[in-house]
């Protein structure tokens, strides 16, 4: 992709973080490595204190004692905030699935087997309310008055959990380390919550990506190894669908307006 195409005029003071060893570009930052170290550069549009709670989302997370990496630093770089994080050796998740498609039922249930594990770790009581945090972002959705209400009261009648949940649970933010260990990476919209909500998120992300197949066997392989009723999931649906719609990602409005409608949807 050309380099004009990753940013807006607005971000270009990260143009120059680009030359170095990048390992992935998002829109508004850059995260490359430095010596044994990954450097996540935000730009402006980033607040200071949006950067210090996801610093402060790493280290909670980092005291449950799930492998992820270690948080290192909060710097500042020509006035830009970043974090520096310790570099985990390997491939991620995702970068195995499509390097091996004949493997993918073995790195489904490796990544199920990880967020499953995740669940299992009682949620610092730093976090965020996954609660909270989804009324505030079905507040500021855009769905219409009618439907706002209709999932704030399906929302809060949804049981209340206290379960790590990571927010961006993908296979892209899995790192399978040669010893063996499957690192999580990416913690920036972490809350404590129902475990539910987060395997929602995740299989409307592989529906996102046009992974339909995927994420339907990802729900029916979940729901089994937990016993968890599968309508039980996809009571948040809905709600998670209207949460996403509130990062209004270009491309993917339409889809998330069409599942956030609660009547439409069922």
């Amino acid at each position: 992709m050309a380099r004009e195409n990753l940013y807006k005029e607005e971000d270009m003071s990260l143009e120059k973080y680009l030359s170095k060893d990048v390992i992935a570009t998002r829109p508004g930052k850059v995260i490359y490595r430095e010596d044994d170290t990954v450097v996540k550069i935000f730009d402006k549009s980033y607040s200071k204190s949006d950067i210090l709670n996801e610093a402060l989302n790493q280290a909670s997370a980092e005291e449950s004692g799930l492998p992820i990496p270690k948080l290192l630093e909060v710097l500042n770089y020509d006035g830009l905030w970043g974090l520096r994080t310790e570099f985990i050796e390997g491939s991620t998740l995702s970068e195995m699935m499509e390097k091996h498609p004949e493997n993918q039922d073995e790195y489904l249930d490796r990544f199920l087997k990880i967020q499953i594990n995740m669940f299992n770790h009682k949620a610092p009581n730093r976090l965020n309310d996954l609660k909270a945090k989804f009324h505030n972002r079905i507040s500021r959705s855009g769905f219409d008055a009618t439907n706002r209400f209709e999932l704030h009261n399906r929302l809060e009648g949804l049981p209340t959990h206290n379960k790590i949940c990571h927010g961006d649970f993908v296979p892209s933010n899995i790192i399978l380390h040669p010893d063996g260990t499957d690192y999580i990476i990416d913690w920036a919209h972490v809350t404590s919550g129902n475990a539910s909500a987060d395997v929602a998120l995740t299989y409307l992300l592989f529906q996102l990506d046009d992974k339909v197949e995927l994420a339907e066997e990802y729900l029916k392989r979940y729901c089994k190894m937990t016993d968890t009723a599968i309508q039980y999931v996809q009571k948040w649906m809905p709600i998670v669908a209207a949460v996403q719609s509130e990062r209004n990602i270009e491309g993917q409005q339409e889809f998330l307006r069409r599942w956030g409608n609660i009547m439409e949807f069922e």
